[in-house]
């Protein structure tokens, strides 16, 4: 009896196993000609950084990232004062260049992993290390390790903490850096002067006035400070931090962010309610995907009141696969360009062996090109992260 049992138990692992490469393998065919096109795109790139444009309002550096907060607009009963909130309206005057700049580095260094991931083909590797060391090694033209002057407010604030989430981007640029850093292509001095970085920019993240601020607050701000620490500790192996934030899931996000019905009630309180639940699933999701292990699977972690990221899964898919059942008002703005190819669906998928999530992702737009999603979906390129 014991034998079977175990036999049994063999079966289950191989065919979970199975599975999960096999949604690999279906991501790698959806993806693929997409990749190797966009690759060839960024082959042909320049470095853009964020000293390649400045504004006359912030109060940082030519080397400083500066952007100001989406939601604030004049006022009209003194437009020459501070500006005063509106939520959800974004202010399409504010300056964003260097979060621009940012996005299509992402974009860039996403790309070429992703076809070297494919091809191997170190010539997409050392395009990336031109990217890499104008953003992070050339002194001309790098940007300084923290968020100080982020989503500033004319009038009121310099810079605040809420900017943080605008490093989301960097993500996919740590996990490119994983995927490629082994080959010949990636010299060595310029990946410890990169990694250096980012260990700068961690500590900043743990240590400054806006990072602590950040970390502690209570809505997806606090999720996307987790997911992108993870992102870049995975990039330094930074054990001791890695292990506090499996612990933070666990203990505080997890427990504090979601109902027992698998909803976010911070979010759904916006006026954007379904597009920050998507965003803070996407960002639980990659928490998930980034910190777990074979000893500390956070795809199985569960509450003990029953929170779970496949109970967050399980809420929201139905709202993602027919929008006309969302239960709220319309998001103020936007509202028609969600759902896309949500990492939430092929991430999920790829955890549970879920071919419904997966083909939902597929069915739905894989390359938006509307800037407020785009600014709401770091992780664009699914197949370095599997």
């Amino acid at each position: 009896m014991k034998k079977i049992s175990l036999s049994f138990a063999f079966c289950l692992f191989v065919f979970s196993c199975f599975a999960q490469v096999n949604i690999k393998q279906q991501t790698t065919a959806v993806l693929k000609q997409q990749i190797l096109a966009e690759a060839d795109w960024a082959m042909k790139q320049s470095p853009v950084t964020i000293t390649a444009e400045s504004s006359s309002r912030s109060a940082g550096g030519k080397h400083d990232f500066f952007s100001e907060a989406d939601y604030f607009w004049p006022n009209p009963a003194n437009p020459d004062g501070p500006y005063i909130n509106r939520d959800g309206e974004t202010n399409p005057n504010n300056f964003v260049a260097h979060r621009k700049a940012m996005i299509r580095f992402s974009t860039i260094i996403g790309a070429l992993a992703s076809a070297y991931q494919l091809t191997h083909d170190e010539k997409y590797v050392k395009q990336a290390v031109v990217h890499l060391k104008a953003w992070f090694v050339n002194p001309e033209t790098l940007m300084n390790p923290n968020l100080s002057f982020a989503q500033a407010v004319k009038g009121s604030s310099t810079g605040r903490s809420w900017g943080i989430i605008d490093t989301i981007h960097f993500m996919e640029v740590a996990q490119g850096i994983l995927v490629m850093e082994k080959t010949k292509s990636f010299d060595k001095q310029s990946l410890t002067t990169i990694k250096k970085w980012f260990a700068d920019y961690i500590l900043w993240l743990n240590t400054s006035k806006n990072g602590v601020a950040e970390k502690t607050s209570k809505n997806n701000h606090s999720a996307c400070w987790v997911m992108q620490v993870a992102s870049f500790a995975k990039l330094c192996n930074d054990q001791s931090m890695l292990d506090s934030l499996r612990l933070r899931y666990k203990t505080v996000l997890l427990p504090n962010q979601m109902a027992t019905d698998g909803s976010f009630p911070l979010e759904l309180a916006r006026t954007k309610a379904y597009g920050y639940s998507i965003f803070n699933l996407d960002a639980f999701t990659m928490i998930c995907q980034i910190l777990s292990t074979p000893k500390d699977d956070l795809w199985k972690f569960e509450t003990t009141d029953g929170k779970s990221i496949q109970k967050g899964i399980n809420y929201l898919y139905p709202f993602v696969a027919d929008k006309s059942k969302w239960t709220l008002k319309p998001d103020v703005m936007f509202w028609d360009n969600w759902p896309v190819a949500q990492p939430f669906l092929v991430f999920g998928a790829h955890a549970y062996q879920n071919q419904n999530w997966f083909n939902m992702w597929k069915k739905l737009d894989l390359k938006p090109t509307n800037e407020e999603v785009i600014r709401n979906l770091p992780i664009r390129h699914p197949l370095i992260w599997m």
